[in-house]
């Protein structure tokens, strides 16, 4: 009897791991509605994506060593300081491409200069802003900081950079201007690589990425590959979009949102060839170059959560162009590399836009904390549950906003979807109002310790609300 016991037990264990397994532990993570990850049923409810609102120029490309052809910029919030990092190249005649990496700084991620380096000597002087001359490194530049807690402190910041003719190369900095080769060699030598690629650190996966330019079945797409020194790469393997069809993606901007390092953002340009918005003849009194009219381009929004995949669940366009020709050109509204926090409540996009043009500029846009997308619902009203998922923590919190006549009740559900006491809709106290972090009462009580480790749904009722994102802490 004891033998035939043990023998169902053993049979037992593997199917009851299996089933714990099927629930994503979120732990205390962040979670953000740009993507379906946690999303069971929606009724009367749905994911709305949020445009942010345009803040005008934040500087222009306007140095004799930048001009309009300045491109693949990235922008990284290093303590107090914000750094903006960009090609510089005034014209694409043939015989005269002179591409550089320049370099500006802010203070607040609002108000920018450009300082003099004195690094490199420029038409008789080193007052200018550049901080690499290289051919094989300038046309696409992209740095991050290296918050691999092994990483050296001579190499706190590093970058990849190069072209499919020369492959990518990896180099670091200790103090995000001056910068060397890690190695002679490039490290990546296959893909297109003519646009930006982007590095970092994942924490989650505990290896550097890398998203860089590749092409799938005619359209321009993005493949990534994988390090643990950041000098030897696996082969890279193409990213996947689920059933969302094929578009040109000329930038990507892949990286860990600051908030939620969990979830990758990539907030990049789409490119649309031969849709030509701009006659010749205006294309003539803007002053744009010939080869850069005859197309257009907006900004997107997508995400994944680690390996090969994307999730495109928003089709539409994050960031439209903007009134008036100038922002219909060909390669013109490219968001910079990474979101930056500017204030207790928002952060700020970067774009490059005039492409081509004499005007052409960085142009900021400013969005709430997490507010990139929504969980969202009418007057009406609706309702989301979720999939199971285990968190760890004692209370929850919210980043929400409601109109005067709306409001939002929350509940907690056992893995079947049956309520559980002291956690139901009838015991929670309606929220209302707009804020970043509000803390939900059931009778008085923010405490759902006793379900932390524990398979839970998560139900939420709107009226005229909206909900960015939730953590449990």
């Amino acid at each position: 009897m004891a033998k035939v016991n043990w023998f169902l037990l053993w049979l037992l264990i593997p199917i009851s791991f299996q089933g714990f397994a099927q629930h994503a532990f979120i732990g205390s993570n962040r979670e953000l509605f740009v993507d379906d990850f946690l999303i069971d049923q929606l009724d009367g409810a749905s994911l709305k994506l949020h445009a942010p609102k345009d803040e005008g120029v934040a500087f222009y490309l306007d140095k004799p060593w930048e001009g309009k052809f300045s491109l693949y910029s990235t922008i990284i919030k290093d303590g107090n300081i914000y750094r903006a990092y960009y090609r510089g190249l005034p014209d694409v005649k043939e015989g005269n491409n002179r591409e550089l990496t320049c370099y500006a700084e802010s203070q607040d991620g609002i108000n920018w200069y450009k300082p003099d380096l004195g690094i490199h000597e420029i038409n008789g002087s080193k007052k200018n802003n550049v901080i690499l001359i290289d051919k094989e490194l300038t046309h696409n530049f992209s740095p991050f900081i290296d918050t691999n807690p092994k990483a050296k402190p001579a190499e706190k910041y590093k970058a990849v950079a190069g072209k499919q003719r020369t492959g990518l190369y990896a180099l670091s900095s200790s103090d995000g201007i001056h910068w060397v080769k890690i190695k002679e060699e490039a490290v990546l030598k296959e893909g297109n690589l003519d646009s930006q690629n982007v590095s970092f650190w994942s924490p989650v996966e505990n290896k550097y990425l890398i998203y860089f330019r590749t092409k799938d079945s005619g359209f321009r797409s993005v493949s990534r590959t994988s390090s643990i020194d950041f000098e030897t790469w696996s082969e890279g393997g193409k990213m996947k979009y689920g059933t969302a069809p094929l578009e040109h993606l000329y930038t990507q901007q892949t990286s860990p949102y600051f908030r939620a390092p969990q979830i990758y953002l990539g907030i990049g340009g789409r490119f649309m060839p031969n849709k030509q918005v701009v006659t010749d003849e205006q294309a003539d009194a803007l002053g744009v170059d010939p080869n850069y009219y005859k197309a257009c381009s907006d900004a997107f929004l997508m995400s994944s959560r680690g390996g090969n995949n994307y999730n495109r669940y928003f089709m539409e366009s994050f960031i439209r162009p903007g009134i008036g020709l100038s922002n219909w050109v060909s390669r013109t509204n490219y968001p910079a590399l990474n979101v930056v926090q500017t204030s207790p409540y928002e952060m700020s996009i970067y774009v490059n836009q005039d492409y081509a043009q004499s005007t052409a500029h960085l142009r900021r846009y400013s969005i709430r904390l997490d507010g990139f997308a929504s969980l969202s619902a009418g007057y009406d009203g609706g309702e989301m549950i979720t999939k199971p998922f285990v968190f760890d923590g004692k209370a929850l919190e919210l980043n929400y906003s409601t109109s005067a006549a709306g409001g939002i009740y929350v509940e907690l559900l056992d893995e079947n979807g049956n309520k559980i006491p002291g956690f139901s809709k009838e015991e929670c106290q309606l929220i209302i109002g707009n804020e970043l972090s509000r803390t939900v009462y059931w009778n008085k009580s923010t405490n759902v310790s006793r379900l932390s480790g524990k398979a839970v749904r998560m139900k939420i009722y709107l009226k005229d609300a909206a909900v960015y994102s939730f953590r449990f802490y």
